[in-house]
């Protein structure tokens, strides 16, 4: 059998010298950055607004220091709604204290603790240029939008029967 011998001259396929495109970053990668930056803002943002606010002893009701009413739907029903403690569970996690936010509301815990991790990748992205359509192909599948779903009504049904048991 022969030999396959294979040659490339790379050069020929740049106009440019690397040292420049390392200078100039193409449109791609300014967008790839500005769209990074606009997901880490809005991630970043309830962490920031959450580390401001005091946690609420009772597990709910610390989004009232942000001048939002009391819960429509546990004032009607007298049942927690399906997020009903996950602005104490930010405020547990922004503080640093992720059991107590875990305990507080497990969606919101889980939630607080990915939109850090969101924020971390993006603030990575802005840095790099690295693209995030990645992080979007996973986070926009099937499955893990099923995830969140049953993450969602699981912790509705664990912060209802911890509210029922509470009395």
């Amino acid at each position: 059998m022969g030999r396959l011998a294979l040659s490339c001259d790379w050069s020929a396929d740049y106009d440019v010298s690397m040292d420049e495109q390392v200078r100039k970053p193409s449109v791609d990668t300014r967008a790839n950055r500005m769209v990074a930056l606009i997901i880490a803002l809005a991630c970043a943002a309830p962490l920031v607004v959450a580390a401001t606010l005091t946690p609420s002893d009772s597990g709910m009701g610390t989004h009232t220091q942000m001048g939002l009413p009391d819960c429509g739907f546990k004032m009607l029903t007298g049942y927690p709604c399906a997020t009903c403690g996950c602005t104490t569970a930010f405020a547990h996690a922004a503080h640093g204290s992720l059991l107590d936010s875990f305990i507080t509301q497990p969606f919101g815990a889980v939630l607080a603790v990915s939109l850090a991790m969101v924020t971390i990748v993006s603030i990575w992205s802005v840095l790099t240029g690295m693209s995030m359509a990645g992080l979007g192909a996973v986070l926009a599948t099937r499955r893990a939008i099923l995830f969140w779903a049953f993450l969602l009504l699981a912790a509705w049904a664990y912060k209802a029967a911890s509210v029922y048991a509470s009395g």
